[in-house]
């Protein structure tokens, strides 16, 4: 349904619910505002977007008035510009606002933008403002209390887009200051260091340590890409200039962040100090010495060119999972199907896709859903995954929901931070947790409340909440209840993790799978099951057969292409004692250190392709940063070495993506 009104002597139809505000961008015409963000709820604080507003006695805020049929606005009068006037005065008289000092001068402050709007080239009030502390303990981020406005934006956002509920404001008026938890110094807050506040902060208030005082927005250049710290695949925008990246914001427009970032994604790109690999290097007289290309690419293909075939034995090849689709592709094709190598993985070794991938294969059709579910569930059930630690941003949608009803029940064995904001913590004795979920799904058809039954009912008679409870000490009501909660929600969500796979059985996600079954969460055309992936593309590597444990068996040479990923012990210790190795890497690490052969190549914000994330929502990633002039794309490293081997390889990177059964429905 819609609604007509008409501003400015414009007509305007706009859905029913849409504010006076929303109405007037959407016609063009802008209305000046604060403490509103179109990603927060409407809050009506700063007054700055008063309007009149035919029939009314006073000036109303635009940013909470819902758009009635008939209703005729008028945004910019005499009473509107004295209000906004006002408005502004008062704001500037309170703190420190001199603008020649602050970052954000210059363009890039609201409030500023707003005094000029409004033709304000002065302070009408003497300034009455009392110095503010600045707090600087925070890793990431300083907050200036003289430059704050109380708007409350980074207060909402921190509530309502990542449930973290950290910041508020502690005392009235003049006195009124932001403050962290209980006023502690904000480096010691429970804050997550998601970055949300910082940007949507509108002025200098809160800005972070990397990027302030280093351009203003009309001097830099924004690029808009993907996220490749984990496999949620967030959209993100690099902040670049002159060839270096100053900060990382959320896209507002993504479809899988809606603008969230994660400390992950955000800030800790920006702090990798890591030594930067500048040319080739080749094993020369026990050490690695500066080569050309030629002469690096030689070495290798004069290494690997006896070893191909060998019975798939010569040579393995490992590949990490934050390269593109494109590479990965590249990297499959050179190895597995030209060279023959019958070890050919990703550094993960599916650990996080082969058993959802094999259980997908085996019922000939996608087994999960997608993120969206989060955001909408009534009920949550997080099994062997701490969504505080990994891939935060589902965390986020997690969490901001608990305030609105949303029940978390929280199953691991171990220490998880989601225990302490679960209504329902089992722990239950490691290995049990098949045990468990038995009893639950046992439970729920006791009470007559399964939408389906299992096929193989008469097994689960066993498995009664009392007898389980023995075994994994999980009390047996809490069985109960939590079999009752998840029979009645309406949109139940079973999220996953690592640690449900171990081993490689299929056993435990089995039960979840017969779990949401029972619950009416599993079906041809939906599902309520998810499960978190490792890194960026871990979900292409999947559908790449890129997800095979790795099995060295005398194999004469390893190729290794890292990329900018971070190889742990584990890794170095596998590998060193095989004869050969290459390592294609944009970083030194203890691999490079012992290879034969580096070559080096883009980092992630140099390179360009796309990401398969954990729902199977293909992104595309641009390119933010020119890499340096000895540097190579990892495709063009693959093509190289191939063409030398006598070998060709196509680009047709896509249609390899679907000829596995996809893991997830989207």
């Amino acid at each position: 349904m819609t609604v007509k009104l008409t501003i400015n002597d414009k007509e305007v139809t706009v859905p029913v619910g849409t504010t006076v505000l929303r109405a007037a961008e959407s016609a063009g015409i802008t209305i000046p505002t604060l403490c509103d963000h179109p990603n927060l709820t409407p809050y009506g604080g700063c007054r700055l977007c008063v309007v009149e507003v035919k029939g009314a006695r006073t000036l109303q805020p635009s940013c909470t008035l819902p758009a009635s049929n008939g209703m005729v606005v008028q945004t910019d009068t005499p009473q509107t510009r004295e209000a906004r006037k006002f408005v502004l005065t008062l704001l500037f008289s309170e703190r420190n606002h001199f603008c020649m000092y602050c970052q954000m001068s210059g363009g890039d402050c609201e409030l500023q933008n707003s005094a000029y709007c409004e033709g304000m080239t002065n302070w009408p009030l003497p300034p009455n403002w009392q110095p503010y502390p600045v707090d600087a303990s925070h890793p990431h981020m300083v907050l200036d209390h003289n430059r704050c406005i109380l708007c409350r934006r980074c207060v909402r956002a921190c509530g309502e887009l990542t449930g973290n509920f950290t910041l508020g404001l502690q005392e009235r008026g003049a006195d009124t200051i932001l403050v962290a938890d209980l006023n502690v110094p904000w480096g010691e807050s429970t804050c997550v260091s998601c970055g949300s506040c910082l940007q949507v902060c509108p002025t200098g208030a809160i800005i972070d340590r990397v990027s302030a005082y280093q351009g203003r927005q009309a001097d830099v250049q924004q690029v808009s890409s993907i996220c490749v710290g984990c496999s949620v695949g967030c959209g993100i925008e690099l902040v670049v200039r002159h060839n270096t990246l100053l900060r990382i914001d959320g896209d507002w427009q993504a479809p899988v962040n809606e603008g969230l970032l994660c400390e992950v994604g955000r800030f800790m790109p920006l702090e990798d100090k890591r030594e930067r690999l500048l040319t080739p290097l080749v094993r020369k007289d026990g050490a690695l010495q500066a080569a050309t290309w030629d002469e690096a690419i030689g070495h290798v293909v004069n290494k690997l060119k006896p070893l191909a075939g060998e019975n798939g034995h010569g040579v393995a090849a490992l590949a990490s999972t934050r390269l593109p689709a494109e590479a990965l592709y590249s990297f499959k094709q050179l190895f597995a199907d030209k060279l023959g190598s019958g070890m050919v993985t990703s550094i993960e070794e599916g650990a996080t896709t082969a058993v959802s991938g094999q259980l997908a294969q085996s019922a000939g059709q996608p087994i999960e859903g997608d993120l969206n579910m989060l955001k909408t569930a009534d009920c949550v059930v997080a099994l062997g995954v701490d969504l505080i630690g990994n891939h935060q941003v589902a965390g986020f949608f997690v969490k901001r929901a608990l305030p609105n009803g949303t029940k978390l029940v929280v199953i691991d064995p171990f220490e998880n931070a989601l225990h302490d904001l679960a209504d329902y913590s089992l722990r239950p004795q490691q290995g049990t947790d098949f045990d468990l979920l038995q009893a639950i799904t046992a439970h729920i058809i006791a009470l007559g409340l399964a939408k389906h039954e299992p096929a193989h009912l008469a097994d689960l008679a066993s498995y009664t909440a009392e007898e389980v409870s023995r075994i994994t000490s999980v009390p047996a009501e809490t069985i109960k209840v939590v079999g009752q909660l998840l029979a009645t929600a309406t949109r139940p969500v079973l999220v996953y993790g690592r640690s449900v796979m171990r081993g490689g059985s299929t056993k435990v996600l089995q039960a979840i799978l017969e779990l949401a079954r029972t619950i009416g969460g599993l079906d041809a055309e939906h599902s309520r099951v998810l499960g978190l992936k490792g890194r960026a593309n871990s979900s292409a590597a999947y559908q790449y057969d890129l997800d095979k444990p790795l099995s060295l068996k005398g194999q004469q040479a390893i190729y290794l292409a890292l990329g900018d990923d971070q190889p742990g012990q584990r890794l170095a210790e596998r590998v060193q004692n095989i004869p050969f190795k290459v390592v294609q890497a944009c970083y030194s690490s203890p691999i490079t250190a012992m290879a034969d052969v580096v070559l080096p190549t883009e980092m992630w914000a140099e390179q360009a392709g796309h990401y398969l994330n954990l729902e199977g929502r293909l992104q595309q990633a641009r390119a933010g940063l020119t890499p340096p002039e000895n540097i190579r794309s990892h495709v063009a490293v693959f093509q190289t070495i191939a063409t030398q081997l006598g070998f060709s390889l196509d680009d047709n990177w896509q249609p390899e993506l679907s000829k596995r059964v996809p893991i997830n429905l989207i």
